[in-house]
């Protein structure tokens, strides 16, 4: 169940949690070019997996726009390298280069925005929030550190994996750090309809079980839940970049109303809210 807020002359805290999806989280910087075109200013923004960099990008002072030239362009080679080990098959070591070319911000004590990050305890497999003060750039590579696939990564003598193991959009986090009303995006990976065919879809396969006991968690910590329609665009679909991010933006903009409703004053530019979106927007603030 969502919430039903009440009436109030106070503007809402909004809080953004992003969700993981490699290449499919391109989508959320079409999310944020909308927010940014209809003056939805946040107070907070999380992330876990790709969303912990577009989140960590965005708070630093980073725009839309460009988050979105950088998704498009970007490649897996800029993040990730080959290279076989007893725990990963690549190291995520390129990650500080390419956020160091997107974050204005270095640590989480200077940015703009109030920036959460979540990875997973490989040991304990408890979630492992990072918020506050401190370095940015090693939760950010531990949040994206997809077991199987990246090593774990070593922060402060725990060994750190991919946020979405434990939970799979943190919006929790963002009402610790103050959100009143907390918009959630889910850009997870299609489902499988035929038996694995490589160690990759395996491991995804075991995520999407996982991730379907947490759901009701993230979910119940929501008021609002974006669902971008990425058909069947696969986790490593860089090159539809531009259709991410159209998608990202279609998605904001039918759920534009419903934010409107938050604002006690509801003048958030309306005409611009033409609801011709073919995306999935569940408002769990109405129920």
């Amino acid at each position: 169940m969502g919430r039903r807020h009440a009436s109030s002359a106070v503007a809402p805290r909004i809080g953004l949690a992003l969700g993981g999806g490699f290449a499919r989280g391109i989508a959320h910087a079409g999310v944020l070019k909308v927010f940014e075109r209809h003056g939805i200013h946040l107070h907070c923004i999380t992330g876990v997996s790709a969303g912990a960099i577009v989140a960590a990008a965005y708070a630093s002072g980073t725009d839309a726009e460009e988050i979105a030239r950088v998704g498009c362009s970007m490649r897996f080679r800029d993040v990730a390298r080959w290279r076989i080990c007893r725990m990963g098959v690549m190291g995520s070591d390129r990650m500080k280069q390419f956020l160091s070319g997107v974050l204005k911000a270095h640590s989480f004590e200077d940015m703009p925005i109030p920036l959460g990050v979540l990875a997973t305890d490989l040991c304990t497999g408890e979630p492992v929030s990072f918020r506050d003060t401190g370095d940015v750039f090693l939760p950010v590579r531990a949040s994206c550190s997809y077991p199987g696939l990246f090593q774990p990564v070593d922060v402060g003598g725990r060994l750190l994996v991919d946020g979405a193991m434990s939970i799979e959009i943190p919006a929790a986090l963002a009402r610790e750090l103050g959100a009143t009303h907390v918009i959630s995006v889910a850009v997870p990976a299609p489902p499988l309809c035929r038996p694995p065919a490589d160690v990759f879809q395996v491991v995804r396969r075991c995520f999407q079980i996982m991730q379907r006991h947490s759901e009701a968690a993230w979910r119940s910590a929501s008021d609002l839940v974006l669902t971008p329609d990425l058909k069947s665009i696969e986790w490593n679909s860089f090159d539809a970049g531009r259709e991410l991010v159209t998608a990202g933006e279609a998605a904001a903009m039918a759920a534009l109303p419903v934010i409107q409703s938050w604002f006690p004053d509801n003048n958030l530019a309306r005409e611009h809210a033409t609801l011709t979106a073919a995306s999935a927007v569940l408002p769990l603030c109405t129920g």
